[in-house]
Parts: C-alpha cells; structure tokens; sequence
C-alpha cells in the first residue's frame, strides 16, 4: 500500500515556514513586508542579514532531506515513494497551509532533498549554481541553473528513472516560483548580489 502518511508528513515538514518563524523569533523584518516578499534564504538575507539567511537556508534544505531520508529508510526499494516525498516537502515549501499556501521559490528544500537522492548530481548543480551565481551576480539564474545541472547529472550518471523525473519536475516547478525573476532580469530590474 502506498504510504499516504508519508507523503502528507512530507508536505508538512516543507511547509514549516523558517524564514517567518526565524525573522520573527530574532525581532527582524517580517521577509513577506519587505525585497522580494519571499520567505526563502535569498530575500531573508537581504532584509534580516545574512546570518539569518544561511540559518533559512540550511533549515529550509533539512525540511526536504529529512522526510526524504525518512521514506529511503522506510521503504527503501521504493524509489516513487522517495520521490513522492520530496515533491511533497518542495510543494509545502512553496504553498504551505500556514501561510495561506503563498511560500518561497523551493530552491533550498529542493537542494536538500535532491542531495540525499542523487548526491553526485546535487554537488554538480552546487557548483554551477555557484559559478553562474559569482559570474553573473543574479542568484535567480544561478538557481534555475543549477537545477538544470542536477537534472543533467542525474541522468547522464544513470541515476534511478524516478528520481531524474523528480528532478526534472522541480526544475519545472521552479521556472514557475521564479517567474516573477525573470521578467525583473528581462527587464534589467533584477537585484544583484
């Protein structure tokens, strides 16, 4: 029987709202009032400084690596269940029922639950997220383009179908949370880092 509970813990450990939660336990600025309005690392740092930032971003990477280790423990033959797990926390990161289903752009979560599944291809994606995100200075193109790594490395190092799907549907997924990026870089209007 397909672990139902599983995924719905998965979605709720991504929905855990750590840049609201964190902004507000140390007195800072509510990330959704200001920049970007995003709950995600990238906007925290900016309006809440960049300790708060990293501390967003390893805790919102630990909500997808966690339930996603969960399931490989549980059922470890069951590579769509892994994968239905981390869709599932990269979905609560971005519509969390706490926040009236408006969340962040999924990339940390999604980096956290890929580094568990495909570590190879997840180490790819970190290093051209940092080679694009150094040489171009827009961290929105580093994100989107060290997605598309991951995807690449997963399949070309073989990994199993089903996690390259996964991947390849977050890479999806976060062309959509990023739209708004986009038109900014189209429109030369982007911050830069």
């Amino acid at each position: 029987m397909f672990p139902l509970w599983l995924v719905a813990a998965g979605y709720l450990s991504g929905s855990v709202p750590f840049g609201v939660l964190l902004t507000r336990w140390f007195g800072r600025t509510d990330p959704r009032t200001a920049g970007s309005g995003n709950i995600g690392a990238t906007n925290v740092a900016r309006v809440a400084g960049k300790k708060l930032g990293i501390a967003v971003l390893l805790l919102d990477a630990a909500k997808g690596a966690l339930p996603v280790s969960l399931a490989l423990r549980l059922y470890p033959e069951a590579p769509w269940v892994h994968a239905a797990v981390g869709l599932a926390a990269f979905l609560g990161h971005v519509f969390p029922v706490w926040l009236r289903f408006r969340g962040g752009k999924g990339v940390a979560t999604a980096l956290g639950l890929m580094a568990v599944l495909a570590p190879l291809p997840t180490l790819a994606g970190a290093a051209v997220f940092v080679a694009l995100a150094a040489a171009l200075r827009v961290v929105a193109l580093g994100s989107l383009g060290g997605g598309a790594a991951v995807t690449a490395a997963c399949f070309l190092l073989g990994r199993p179908m089903e996690t390259c799907v996964l991947s390849a549907a977050l890479l999806v997924l976060m062309v959509f949370t990023h739209r708004g990026n986009l038109s900014r870089i189209w429109k030369h209007l982007e911050p830069k880092l």
